[in-house]
Order: structure tokens, then sequence, then C-alpha cells
């Protein structure tokens, strides 16, 4: 869930092992257990049958070359799949989602499962790069037995994209200055720009805005498993991906193969989105403790402070040296707040911001302008990803309408919650004045008919983006089938894919057998960062700057 996990999931799902347009027609006042009206949703279900079943009749997918702007190489084979824009209207548009596939390895015999298909997340992320992964250590095994699948979701990259605003206009933006108490203008000027980004959103996609949800990601996840030849559906789902699975399993129990959704978000219909995410911004903030405490056990190593106020005292000194002057004229504290938000996603980035800090004190601001720095290169993806973010969570649920609630909710929740609070505000601010009249009614997953199969729940005890208590809430949901193996102490987001072995081998032993290791297992935490000095940094350098010793 989240912008911050959806981009770097775009960039390295492939590389580790690891929420006005015309209105629609008027509906009926009484909403179905499923989102919309009873009737549409009778409908919806009948229409992805029909297109399940046409997906088969067409021939399945015809896997290709891939294009060159998807830079995926051989053995990798690219397909389009068209699904209907709005389920409940079997004749009406159809839009085409692209998809990735490389064939099971069949390494040592092993005899082929069928088709796993990956969602990293976001909304807003690509899964396209997930074929990738059958070539990285780790994954051998699973490679053999599974065809490795993934897609872009509609909106995404090449699949009906979604844009809401002109990413040129993103790439030209320069350094921002959020402060860290945001006072009334400052805030009234972020409501008009949510306003005009929701207003830009509406003008840019028409007609086709409110058909961005997971209701339907679900159902064209379904037309895919047909068009792929598969009975059951074999997935593997992060962070939003884990709702999406979760979704899916409560439409089509009877699907459901295997299923491994890995750092849940909480599933709660009360809690999707607004409520969520101010979860979100409370588990931020515990992560966020968690990167100062250690910076403040490697002292010696950093000289950032003995102890966790003293490294934010230095954080604060940075942001506002950085608010008054940018950093290389293009970091200010936005760009500064942004580069430090994956320190708490991510554990394995902390020895390179604690550096950043470290030198930018010392006189020296290269190193916090190369991690901080937007990427112009990126701003069309990075535009895409947000506007279905979006677009997915506003179309998802109700959201607060009046700006008074959402003040009183987030400066309360900023007197404990100060680092990401307000940014996570404005990032969902456009759903308050969403143009979508009718939007969805969540999903009760867990309301199934029939019981489902094992599930593998897989879940960092600290993780700050999905915090813990939303992943027993799922597993509870998903029933006495849910199996949840937990990573205590530990805190990265995405634990699948290389972090912990122990994780790792109940997830492939899963895969590979369906067989679950309990209703709830745990895994000692992977090892926190060793500290790397700026001294020992440059001396590397150096070091591979010389020939080799032969």
């Amino acid at each position: 869930m989240r912008r911050g996990h959806a981009g770097r999931a775009a960039a390295t799902a492939a590389l580790s092992l690891l929420l006005c347009a015309p209105a629609p027609a008027a509906r009926a006042a009484s909403p179905g257990p499923l989102g919309g009206t009873a009737a549409e949703a009778a409908g919806a279900a009948l229409t992805a049958r029909r297109a399940a079943a046409a997906a088969v009749s067409g021939g399945g997918l015809d896997f290709g070359r891939c294009p060159g702007v998807e830079e995926l190489p051989a053995p990798v084979r690219c397909a389009t799949l068209p699904v209907p824009l709005d389920y409940a209207r079997p004749d009406g548009p159809r839009i085409s989602l692209t998809v990735s596939r490389v064939p099971a390895t069949g390494a040592r015999g092993a005899a082929r499962q069928g088709a796993l298909v990956q969602n990293p997340g976001g909304p807003g992320a690509s899964g396209m790069y997930f074929p990738l992964l059958a070539g990285l250590p780790g994954w051998e095994r699973i490679a053999a037995a599974y065809d490795f699948v993934g897609y872009a979701p509609r909106g995404v990259g090449r699949s009906a994209p979604l844009s809401c605003q002109d990413p040129a206009a993103a790439r030209t933006t320069g350094p921002t200055r959020e402060p860290a108490d945001p006072s009334p203008a400052y805030k009234r000027r972020r409501l008009a720009a949510a306003r005009a980004y929701a207003r830009g959103c509406a003008r840019r996609a028409g007609a086709a805005l409110p058909y961005y949800t997971t209701l339907n990601n679900a159902r064209d996840l379904d037309v895919l498993r047909a068009a792929l030849g598969e009975r059951k559906l074999s997935f593997v789902g992060a962070s939003y991906g884990t709702y999406l699975g979760a979704v899916y399993a409560t439409l089509h129990p009877g699907r459901v193969r295997r299923m491994v959704l890995d750092s849940a978000v909480d599933p709660d219909p009360r809690r999707i989105w607004y409520r969520n995410n101010l979860d979100q911004s409370t588990g931020f903030e515990r992560r966020w403790s968690d990167f100062r405490s250690w910076a403040a056990r490697h002292h010696a190593t950093y000289g950032l402070g003995a102890t966790p106020a003293a490294v934010q005292a230095s954080y604060e000194r940075v942001r506002d040296a950085v608010a008054r002057r940018p950093a290389g004229g293009v970091v200010g504290s936005g760009e500064l707040r942004a580069a430090y938000l994956q320190a708490v996603y991510y554990d394995d980035v902390w020895p390179d911001r604690a550096a950043a800090l470290t030198a930018f004190l010392r006189g020296d601001p290269a190193r916090l302008t190369a991690q901080a720095a937007p990427d112009p290169d990126a701003a069309a993806e990075a535009e895409n990803a947000t506007a279905v973010y979006t677009a997915v969570l506003c179309n998802d649920a109700s959201w607060p309408g009046d700006w008074e609630t959402w003040d009183r909710d987030h400066t309360e929740l900023a007197r404990g919650a100060p680092f990401e609070t307000w940014a996570n505000a404005f990032l969902n601010l456009p759903c308050a004045s969403w143009p979508v009249r009718d939007r969805q009614r969540p999903v009760a997953v867990g309301a199934q008919p029939e019981r489902l199969p094992g599930i593998l729940v897989v879940a960092a005890e600290r993780d700050g983006a999905t915090p813990y208590p939303g992943t027993l809430e799922l597993q509870r949901r998903l029933g006495a089938g849910a199996s949840l193996v937990t990573e205590t102490g530990a805190g990265s987001h995405g634990v699948v894919g290389g972090l912990n072995g122990c994780v790792d081998r109940h997830v492939e032993r899963y895969l590979l057998t369906g067989a679950t290791p309990g209703w709830r297992v745990t895994c000692a935490p992977h090892p926190e960062p060793a500290p790397v000095s700026l001294d020992d940094r440059a001396a590397s350098a150096h070091r591979a700057l010389l020939p080799p010793v032969v």
C-alpha cells in the first residue's frame, strides 16, 4: 500500500527476493455486500465469467517478443489481455492489460505446476518485471515448477494508462518546502492543490475514471487466470497486492490454488482506506524511531547522536538547512522527507541515509543530493503510479468530504507521529473531493460462501507501511486455513525473497507442496545492516580503482 512502496517495488521487484468525470448512470440505493448494488454486482460477476470464458475460447494469450519499452530481455515474453472497462457492461468498451511470462525451467526434473502470478502492490506498481526473479538465487526451485507471470494492472504502464497531470510539469518542478508544522495558510494551499489534482484526474480520464477499482482489478485477475489456461490461481501479492488477493479469494474461493500474501493491508471494510492511512502514519513513526535508534547505536560511526532524540535533532538541522537553501539546488525539505521515508520501508538503506546526513553536516551535500534528488527520467512513471494509487483508493470506499475532519484527525495524530502524518494526509486529500459520485462499498473480505484452501500470510512484526495488527485481522478473516509466518522484531516492508531464509523456506515449501506451517509460526529477524563509515566508503572506492592482485 502507498506510493513509496509502489515506486520501489516497480524498480526492485526484479532485483531482490523480497494505497470531474461524468458520473456513471444512476444506481439503486441499496448497496450489495461486495460493492455497488446487488444487481450491479450480479451483472458484473456474469460479465467477468463471460470475459474469462472468452479469454479461453479465444485461444488464451499470444506471447511474443516484448516491446522495447518494457526493457525485458529474453527469455521473457509478452502479451496483451483484453478485459471489459466496466464489468457491468459486457458489450461496452474494452481495455488491454500487458502481461509478461517466463516458462518454468523444469530443472532437476521438476514437474510443472502452472503459472504463478504476482502483484507487487501500490496500487500503481507494475509487475511486468516479475519473470526476471526466476533467474535469481533463492527462486530456482519455485521457477523450476512454475511459469512466472507478471502484469501491469489497469491504469499502470501501458495497461490503459491513467494520468492526472502532465508528467512534464512534475519533471520541471523545483525543490519543495514542507513545513514540519503546517500553518492554516499552508493547509489551504494544499487543499486547493488536492482539489485541482482531482479535477485533473477527471479531465484526463473522462468517463473511465470510476472503473479503476480493486473490484475490477480482482475481476481482471480472474480473466488473466483463465487466459493462462489455469483452472485455479496461484498468486503472490505484496502490500496492496495482499488486499487484491484477499478480495479475489472472497469473490472466487473455489478458484484459489496457492496464495502468498506478504505484508498485509488491514482488510476491515471500516478501515479501507481512510483509517488505514491514519494507522500507517503511526506505523511509520514507530519505524522511524527504529532507524534513529540504529543510528544512535552507531554514533561512533556516524556522529549523529548517541540517543534517538539526538539523531532526530541532527535530522532536523539538515531539514532546516535544506529548507533555507536546497541541497544541490534540487533537494528541499519535501525531497528530504521522501528520501528518508524509504528508511521506514527498508532497513537496507539505513547506512546510506545515515552517511548522507553525516556528510551534509560536515559540509558535503553531494551524498544527500545523490540520494534525494528527483529523477527527471522517472517523472512519467511516478505520475502514472500516483494517479493509479489515488484513483483506486478514492474509488474503493467513502472518504470524509469535509476538511474539518481531516484537519482534526491529522492534527491529533501528528502530535505523536509527526514524521509522515501531514505528507500522508496531503497525498490522499484528493479523495475528499473526488469527482466520482457512486464509490464502491469495500468488500467484506472473508465472507466467501465456501472455505478457502490453505493460504500463507507473511509479515514483519514492525512493518510501518502495513502495521502488524492488520495482518492479524487478515488472517482472522481468511479463516482456519490461513497460516501466518511472522518475522519477529523486524520491520522491512516486503519479507519474501532474500531477507530471511526462514521465511523463504516456508514460502518455497508452501508453493511447491501446498503445506502450511501451522496457524502461527515465527522466524527470527534478519540481521540489521552493518554501519559503513564515510571513510570506509572512500577507501573502498579507492581500492576499486586499483589493479587486481594476481
